[in-house]
């Protein structure tokens, strides 16, 4: 299972979200999670769902690695569902002892596994097709202006750059831990509940001794190179908009639109 989690995770491939500048990725994906709280109709997910195949055939990511990455979350969304089926007060349509299943609650609960698959989706495809690099280069140029106030952007967004780019390192340390010590005998499957908590002891200990030294690595490689923040730093690649770059924000702008208009006409 550590090996569908796909979030994080960089596809090397050339497609035309690969090329588009990380600012627009940024942009495009908190307004595609925005629309997903905004729609609230059969509707309004198609559109949402046709925008995010044909964001997922532009980057040219194969289909089957994408959807992978559900499986990470499926114990999520199985909780979602039955607290939005069984909780959810309304027209009664199943009653099991006491336990009811409304009307409502089978819609809701379709709306929330659909929602959750297309936010979890919908930013894979920003981390899968942009480096950590250019992620870090776009959220300090989004969140420039917050420097007036003394906010340290650079650091947040180095910060948020390393903290994505160790998850899949991090998942490749526990799969090797977990190999390693199920060839000494450790099981990691059966038992109970509390028996399984207590067997992840010799697997946690390790994952976070490594990751500390990894990070002490990290710190001490960047302080001999001298590194002292984003203050006065110039750029090898320098940010610049294309003209693929604006005709992006025009197709997220025309979608949100759409977006806002089936909402306060069918809901």
């Amino acid at each position: 299972m550590l090996r569908d989690i796909t979030l994080g995770q960089y596809y090397q491939t050339d497609s035309v979200i690969h090329r588009l500048d990380p600012r627009v990725k940024l942009v495009t994906t908190v307004c595609y999670i925005v629309s997903l709280f905004v729609v609230d109709n059969f509707v309004g997910y198609i559109l949402a769902g046709l925008f995010l195949a044909l964001v997922v055939k532009l980057s040219k990511v194969p289909v089957k690695f994408m959807v992978r990455g559900m499986k990470s979350i499926l114990f999520l969304l199985l909780i979602a569902l039955i607290f939005n089926l069984f909780l959810t007060p309304g027209e009664v349509v199943v009653s099991v002892w006491k336990l009811q299943i409304t009307r409502e609650g089978i819609r809701q609960a379709v709306y929330m596994a659909v929602r959750l698959v297309f936010l979890l989706m919908g930013s894979s495809v920003m981390t899968l097709t942009t480096t950590p690099n250019q992620l870090t280069d776009g959220m300090e140029k989004l969140l420039g202006p917050l420097r007036v106030v003394k906010v340290p952007v650079h650091e947040i967004a180095m910060m948020m750059s390393i903290a994505l780019r160790f998850i899949p390192i991090l998942l490749e340390e526990t799969d090797k831990i977990m190999k390693a010590q199920m060839a000494r005998g450790a099981d990691f499957e059966s038992g109970n509940l509390i028996k399984k908590a207590k067997s992840l002891v010799p697997l946690l200990v390790p994952l976070f001794i490594s990751a500390f030294r990894r990070a002490n690595d990290l710190a001490m490689a960047m302080e001999s190179r001298c590194y002292r923040g984003g203050g006065n730093r110039t750029k090898m690649k320098p940010l610049i908009y294309q003209k693929r770059d604006r005709l992006a924000y025009g197709a997220v702008f025309c979608y949100l639109v759409l977006c806002i208009a089936f909402g306060k006409i069918l809901l």
